[in-house]
């Protein structure tokens, strides 16, 4: 399953603040920014909860996430995926959809396993498919509302 637009690649790091600084010498950045945060998840393992440092970094309207995974058994996603060394490695792409209960009716019927979710209902929402046999990599899909759209530095 591919729909929505793409807007984000995403990637996993162990030195977010290293990542960041090689986007700031190296890309023409619209605008960044970097939270540590704690989120809520649902995985096929179960629910709970983890830290993570991100950041954001917009190159004209493509938005590059870095995450670090802190802490937390939820993070297992991003964790497994890590290199030895401090280096980027590529996780995800994420589409951005408009209907999202149009949206997850779609997904109960595609053949790719939902392995995280997450969000705020009301404001963000998002759910990972496991498309590695297809694609090599996950696809994240997300929705927002305009305001947490603009927030985020979306055109």
């Amino acid at each position: 399953m591919l729909t929505g637009h793409h807007f984000q690649n995403a990637y996993v790091t162990r030195n977010v603040d290293k990542a960041v600084a090689q986007f700031r010498e190296q890309a023409d950045v619209r605008t960044l920014s970097e939270i540590e945060v704690p989120v809520q998840l649902w995985t096929p393992q179960g629910e709970g909860q983890g830290v993570q440092k991100l950041a954001f970094v917009w190159v004209d309207d493509m938005q590059f996430e870095l995450i670090q995974p802190i802490s937390g058994d939820v993070l297992a996603l991003y964790r497994d995926a890590l290199p030895a060394d401090d280096r980027l490695v590529f996780h995800h792409i994420c589409n951005r959809v408009d209907d999202w209960a149009a949206f997850m009716a779609r997904v109960e019927a595609q053949p790719y396993p939902v392995v995280l979710k997450g969000g705020t209902p009301g404001m963000l929402e998002f759910v990972y498919l496991d498309t590695r046999e297809w694609l090599g990599h996950y696809v994240e899909y997300v929705w927002m509302g305009p305001d947490r759209w603009r927030g985020m530095g979306g055109l």
